[in-house]
């Protein structure tokens, strides 16, 4: 395991470990070519995904298929758009006409979707190219990414020890982190795009709610679920973004995004930006090497030219966690209840536990927290007044082994929770090594449809920092 003082060990060596823009510019160039580039990917899958278990359904033919004829495309002068070629890996929560969807669970037989999420025809009308369903905790309920019933993807970081990749887009980050897809979609409900980013050494994306479609996404939490990519660098996080978001009349959350270029916008320059630094009470809890390249960060967004905030939350973490806890079960069991309810099937007990809490939350309870809800965003939003972006840790801890997974703690959503409680945006970027050699994470948290703001503040950083060029070693294909 490669260690921070020692880096040079594992930065990207490859075009298996290349970012979406790396490979698009080769693909344009005639570097390579798109059954190449798929070819290469599924070798890795191959070799490497019977121990990590990113993917619950390879859709080798079809991609191959895709590729041959996008080459083709090309070899035309005719490019699809501005994804044309690249690999997608999509959360197993997502509807794609004629293949299987288990939203990771087994309690049902895998049944074959008849019609397609809006998000993944958006990605194929750009010319990415879905390599197939990737693993995710059942019903996307959990932080950690286990999952007792079809299997715990393995932290890439790791390979002697199988440690969590963070949840619930658990095999999403897998894949990427592995170098088995070029990007991958997930869902953030309570952290799940940015948890796993952060403990695989990746960018997520928690995008503002109704900002991307969620036609044809299995619901958890309809107030809170939103659509976002995990990919290796902020510009592939706003290319994506580009492609995925919009109204769709589709979605009856959706919302008109104000800004439709967010990619052009990531290189303006961030002197005078305001940050809002995390308050000394909430420092408590978090792992000391999580501080410390926390720290370093501020001083890295301070050598930018931008200026610290330090002032307490109106409404600190754990109270977040509470009522954005309540309302995850109060909104799942209303989903899915019907279905846990049924003695003769069979989930992981965790799920179920934080499922069946909801039965208990009355309609008045109910309305009382999105009462709460709603006063806390008002909060929040006059509170950011004077700053233009947070910068908080992204997890609290590293991957621990999953031997040590307690499921009744949650340490992992306490820097989640409060962004989609709130309805903020929040991009996770790599910022820095443990001792050990795991990812450490920060994120940049913005007001609602704030993404070109986040993004921009966070390709800065990415761009002052290594951390985003190192890869998981030992997975390295044998010539």
């Amino acid at each position: 395991m490669s260690s921070t003082s020692n880096i040079t060990d594992i930065v990207n060596p490859s075009l298996s470990y290349a970012s979406m823009e790396q490979t698009l510019e080769a693909l344009a160039s005639g570097e390579i070519n798109s059954e190449t580039l798929v070819e290469n990917q599924l070798s890795r899958i191959d070799a490497f995904d019977a121990k990590l278990h990113a993917y619950v359904d390879v859709y080798a033919d079809e991609a191959l298929q895709a590729a041959r004829g996008l080459d083709k495309l090309r070899q035309a002068g005719f490019t699809v758009g501005p994804l044309h070629g690249v690999t997608i890996a999509v959360k197993d929560l997502f509807e794609i006409k004629g293949h299987a969807i288990t939203a990771g669970s087994k309690s049902l037989p895998p049944r074959t979707s008849s019609m397609t999420a809006t998000v993944v025809d958006r990605l194929r009308a750009a010319g990415a190219i879905v390599l197939g369903k990737t693993h995710t905790v059942e019903f996307a309920f959990g932080g950690w990414g286990t999952n007792t019933s079809m299997g715990t993807p393995w932290n890439p970081w790791d390979l002697a020890t199988h440690r969590v990749p963070g949840g619930s887009s658990s095999g999403s980050a897998v894949a990427v982190s592995a170098g088995m897809a070029s990007a991958a979609l997930g869902t953030d409900t309570g952290g799940s795009v940015r948890i796993p980013a952060g403990l695989c050494g990746l960018v997520g994306l928690k995008t503002t709610h109704g900002l991307i479609s969620r036609y044809g996404l299995v619901d958890l939490c309809p107030t809170h679920d939103t659509v976002g990519p995990i990919t290796q660098t902020v510009r592939d996080c706003a290319t994506m973004l580009d492609v995925l978001a919009g109204p769709d009349p589709q979605d009856t959350a959706s919302r008109f995004s104000p800004v439709r270029s967010v990619s052009k916008e990531i290189e303006k320059d961030v002197r005078g930006m305001r940050v809002w630094t995390l308050p000394t009470a909430e420092r408590e809890e978090v792992d000391p090497e999580v501080l410390k390249a926390y720290d370093r960060s501020l001083g890295v967004f301070a050598e930018l030219g931008m200026t610290m905030v330090d002032k307490p939350l109106p409404q600190s973490l754990a109270q977040s966690m509470r009522i954005a806890g309540s309302l995850m079960s109060a909104e799942g069991y209303a989903s899915l209840g019907t279905l846990f309810e049924r003695n003769e099937l069979e989930f992981d007990p965790n799920i179920k536990r934080r499922i069946m809490l909801g039965r208990d939350i009355g309609a008045r309870q109910y309305i009382n927290l999105l009462r709460e809800r709603e006063s806390a965003k008002a909060e929040m939003l006059e509170a950011m007044d004077g700053v233009d972006v947070c910068v908080f840790p992204t997890n609290a801890i590293t991957a621990i082994p999953v031997s040590e997974v307690d499921e009744l703690s949650t340490p992992l959503s306490r820097f989640g929770r409060f962004v989609n409680l709130l309805d903020l945006c929040s991009v996770a970027v790599p910022a820095g090594l443990s001792a050990n050699g795991l990812p450490v994470s920060i994120q940049v948290i913005g007001r609602p449809f704030a993404e070109p703001t986040i993004l921009r503040a966070a390709f800065a950083f990415e761009k002052a920092t290594p951390w985003n060029r190192l890869y998981p070693a030992g997975l390295e294909l044998k010539s």
